[in-house]
């Protein structure tokens, strides 16, 4: 049976084995030379041995061939092309979220006018049997008769979008337990269910880290060996820490590296690190996530500067107010003594005034007129 010759270029996306139209570098292609001298001219041969112009297109030779190919293999060949035509691309995505928020699982069907009522989509789990019903929209209506009860009241779709050919899934509220590759398949109701469209999401999950804490000494002298630790939790998934000296900008190797996980998938980590003290020491924490791309640090000589600014605040504070009382007690002690000596010279003028009294005046009383 003849074969047309297979083009040379890039399959066409999503059909296996089909071939997009290009040059053509069929092994019946023969080379010769240019009575003219030089030139190099490109001959095809058919299946019988004539010659073809080195012009004639892929599609050209191909139905050359064909019509001297037996009946029952050019049927075999159309046969072949109808069921290529019915392979289905399969579009697959990465998405990453965070735990606790809202994933969107994309599915675009891209055709236009459609009829909502003809069609049925399943979202549904690729590696699962049990549990593999996510959503259901059939006959332009959602159907959770046979949904998981794990994605009960956690899933829909944008109403707004399908007739755009949009049926993209939202998600609420992920967990760990979500972690899986979903599949999106649209079928078209006409004579018999057919599938006209599918695609893949690959829903990968992560949490960031919480900002590092970093503890280390806070008097030290040089030679000494000083220990710094660092801890950050309720990240996921699991960090890359780095001790740096930023003197310098190098790497230093932890001495202790501990990860913790937690009962909802999450981790902490705690590592410390013990160097010998120079002089102006600069150490910084980093904690590392690779998946959401997030990088946390702490350095210890910022920390340094702001316990010595905090005290010498405190500081000034205590000596402010140290200050103030002891003018306030001087202030009193003065008012006190004002008072005092006021007092003591009123009571001193009465006494005066009583002494300078005649005595007799009191005794014969006034001398009144005759």
């Amino acid at each position: 049976m003849g074969q047309c010759p297979r083009p040379s270029a890039s399959p066409v996306p999503g059909v296996p084995g089909l071939h997009s139209p290009g040059r053509d570098t069929a092994p019946s292609a023969q080379r010769r030379k240019s009575p003219a001298g030089g030139g190099v001219e490109r001959e095809r041969r058919t299946a019988h041995g004539g010659q073809l112009p080195a012009w004639l297109s892929s599609a050209q030779l191909c139905s050359a061939q064909l019509r001297t190919m037996d009946p029952r293999g050019y049927g075999f060949l159309l046969l072949l092309l109808h069921l290529l035509r019915a392979v289905i691309a399969l579009e697959k995505k990465n998405i990453i979220s965070k735990l606790g928020d809202n994933a969107t699982l994309s599915c675009i069907y891209d055709k236009r006018d459609l009829q909502l009522k003809n069609l049925r989509v399943y979202w549904q789990i690729a590696d699962q049997v049990k549990c593999s019903v996510v959503h259901a929209l059939v006959s332009g209506r959602d159907n959770y008769s046979n949904q998981c009860i794990h994605f009960k009241n956690r899933t829909q779709l944008f109403w707004d979008r399908l007739e755009n050919g949009d049926f993209s899934l939202l998600l609420l509220n992920v967990s760990q337990s979500d972690k899986h590759t979903y599949k999106c398949i649209v079928q078209e109701k006409k004579e018999f269910p057919k599938v006209v469209h599918q695609a893949e999401v690959v829903l990968s999950l992560a949490a960031s880290y919480s900002q590092p804490i970093l503890s280390g000494p806070i008097r030290n002298s040089t030679g000494e060996e000083v220990t710094f630790s660092c801890r950050s939790g309720n990240g996921y998934p699991k960090p890359n820490v780095y001790w740096i000296n930023k003197m310098n900008n190098s790497l230093l190797n932890a001495s202790t590296l501990e990860i913790i996980s937690h009962a909802d998938g999450t981790y902490s980590v705690f590592s410390t690190l013990t160097v010998k003290a120079t002089s102006n020491m600069q150490i910084e924490c980093s904690i590392e996530n690779e998946m959401l791309q997030e990088n946390l640090s702490a350095n210890y000589m910022e920390q340094k500067q702001s316990n010595g600014s905090s005290t010498e605040n405190l500081g000034k504070k205590g000596r402010l107010a140290q200050a103030a009382g002891i003018i306030c007690i001087v202030i009193l002690i003065g008012l006190l003594a004002v008072l005092i000596c006021w007092l003591w010279r009123r009571r001193s003028s009465h006494l005066l005034s009583y002494t300078d009294v005649p005595p007799n005046e009191y005794k014969e009383g006034p001398n009144l007129p005759a």
